[in-house]
């Protein structure tokens, strides 16, 4: 499945001092020294950028272990509460280092009371704004695919040999599998065409929407999957049509399958 990759950089590099500008608006009534106004902002500031990099970091972690597609709503209330958690215990920590370092006195009861449940409101909008990134990612990725399948559904399928080149159009391919050192190609009048290069390759010059690569031997159009069933461990096998130099059942691995379910789907 493609990675989401965060354009956040810029963005959070103002928009966490605006943030805190927010919070001094929301918290505080007004202040004696202008030097301590703009040190504590500075302090507050950095703590703020700390504790954005380990709900950062949380996030681009679960985007590889619980993926949107497989479950939404788990995933969102598994991100909001570990970085809730991860941001809230940092910015306590930073604050009680800061104020042990700074003062004999204990931090305010007001923090707690305060500051604190205004913070966590802005962790709660943070998640919104990477759930939103996650999915205008998601789709600008989709548009592009189908973008580029539209562009290689009009030029097909085309093999070089030696002899000559042929273009076969993708309603006329069964699938592709591995033999050996050979990529071969399986076409509806069940002839089998070699090919001289990688499946990796022939994966590249398919149309996403046509053909899925169910595992490292073989990519199958979806006219020729009939459906599929769940095995042991989460594996699937997905179940074919009777067609020559091709199995009829094909075995999916766990982590494949969410992403098999999802482009099987009906649109």
């Amino acid at each position: 499945m493609e990675q989401v990759k965060y354009n956040d950089r810029r963005l959070f590099l103002w928009l966490i001092p605006l943030i805190n500008i927010i919070n001094y608006y929301l918290t505080y009534n007004s202040f004696t020294h202008i030097w301590i106004l703009l040190a504590t902002f500075s302090i507050d500031t950095l703590e703020g950028y700390i504790a954005w990099f380990f709900v950062r970091s949380i996030i681009i972690w679960l985007d590889g272990k619980i993926s949107f597609e497989e479950n939404t709503l788990k995933r969102i209330l598994v991100q909001i509460a570990l970085t809730l958690l991860a941001g809230i215990t940092t910015i306590i920590i930073l604050t009680e280092i800061i104020n042990w370092l700074a003062s004999s006195n204990p931090v305010p009861s007001s923090f707690y009371k305060k500051d604190i449940p205004i913070i966590s409101i802005w962790f709660f909008a943070v998640n919104g704004i990477y759930i939103g990134m996650h999915y205008y990612q998601k789709w600008q990725q989709s548009e592009n695919k189908l973008k580029e399948n539209r562009k290689i559904i009009i030029e097909g399928f085309k093999v070089s040999t030696p002899k000559k080149e042929q273009t076969f159009q993708f309603d006329q391919i069964n699938g592709f599998y591995i033999d050996g050192d050979y990529s071969i190609m399986i076409t509806s009048d069940k002839k089998k065409h070699f090919l001289d290069f990688s499946l990796d390759k022939v994966e590249k010059n398919l149309p996403n929407a046509l053909f899925f690569r169910l595992n490292r031997q073989y990519i199958i159009h979806r006219q020729l999957i009939k459906g599929f069933e769940k095995v042991e461990n989460g594996k699937m096998n997905v179940i074919l049509q009777d067609s020559e130099h091709l199995p009829t059942i094909i075995q999916v691995s766990r982590t494949k399958a969410p992403e098999f379910k999802v482009w099987f789907a009906p649109v």
